[in-house]
């Protein structure tokens, strides 16, 4: 049995099929961790749900940026983007279902020595303490009051973690750490909308550093695998593995085979001209 943890599909369901192909994924015996960011800009969106949900527990996928977007069109919120592919889906006759299943899914997931989240973890963040806040969204996401958490999810306040924030700004912040989040500051603060926070690190914002660098970095003791940056590219420290090497933009689709931390590429046609970093 093998587990191969695979980066932003956002759509590209040929893509993704043609790698499980060249990786030898076979549903009986292997599992799939998938970053997030299942759907939104690539061309079928309603396919890899469809695909995804039906591998059962074969598949552990963590909620991204674009899946919650996805979410919060299908009720109402939020605003659209010209650049969206999600109509397949809110058309669909199983939309319901499929759109019930993504948002039970979680924004952190634990194995042993290995994590996944899409985006990030603020530096306080312990493993333990990360995993119960993702239990905190989840729980908001998928009970019966979860229209009231989609009207409030969305926006970038406040920037920094405290114990004491309550209510709907608790939640929040730990949305957009693990779903939106590249750069924080020294202190912990995040950086979501200052000019050069989706660039690669050599040219991110002014006294900002990547949130995997931040010093005392409270979930080091795992490696974690994560998503969200195609501009970073793939990254490979002793306790980080990035994954987003920009299927969508004619970059490539990867696969981490977490038994032994071999990388499969697939190169990948261009979907969608970049409008700067996503």
């Amino acid at each position: 049995m093998a587990t191969y943890a695979i980066g932003d599909i956002q759509g590209c369901h040929t893509e993704f099929l043609s790698l499980l192909e060249y990786v030898g994924f076979t549903p009986a015996r292997d599992r799939l961790w998938l970053v997030g960011d299942l759907v939104n800009r690539g061309l079928d969106s309603l396919a890899v749900l469809r695909f995804v949900k039906a591998l059962g527990d074969r598949a552990v996928t963590v909620l991204g940026n674009h899946d919650l977007h996805l979410i919060m069109q299908s009720e109402g919120y939020g605003k659209g983007n010209r650049e969206d592919t999600l109509a397949s889906i809110l058309g669909a006759p199983d939309r319901d279902e499929l759109l019930t299943w993504l948002r039970s899914r979680p924004l952190f997931h634990v194995e042993g020595e290995w994590a996944m989240v899409h985006a990030g973890l603020l530096p306080q963040w312990s493993i333990t303490q990360a995993l119960s806040l993702s239990n905190d969204v989840s729980s908001a996401l998928s009970g019966a009051g979860y229209k009231k958490f989609l009207a409030r999810m969305w926006g970038s306040e406040p920037v920094q973690w405290s114990e004491d924030l309550t209510g709907w700004d608790r939640l929040r912040v730990i949305v957009n750490a693990m779903t939106r989040m590249r750069y924080v500051t020294a202190d912990g603060v995040m950086e979501l909308r200052a000019p050069g926070n989706k660039a690669p690190p050599e040219q991110g914002p002014v006294d900002c550093l990547p949130w995997f660098d931040a010093p005392g970095r409270a979930s080091s003791s795992h490696r974690i695998v994560c998503g969200h940056w195609s501009a970073l590219g793939y990254r490979e420290t002793p306790n980080l593995i990035a994954l987003d090497t920009g299927c969508l933009w004619g970059g490539s689709l990867t696969a981490l085979r977490l038994d032994d931390r071999r990388v499969f590429r697939l190169p990948c046609p261009q979907q969608v001209k970049p409008s700067g970093w996503d």
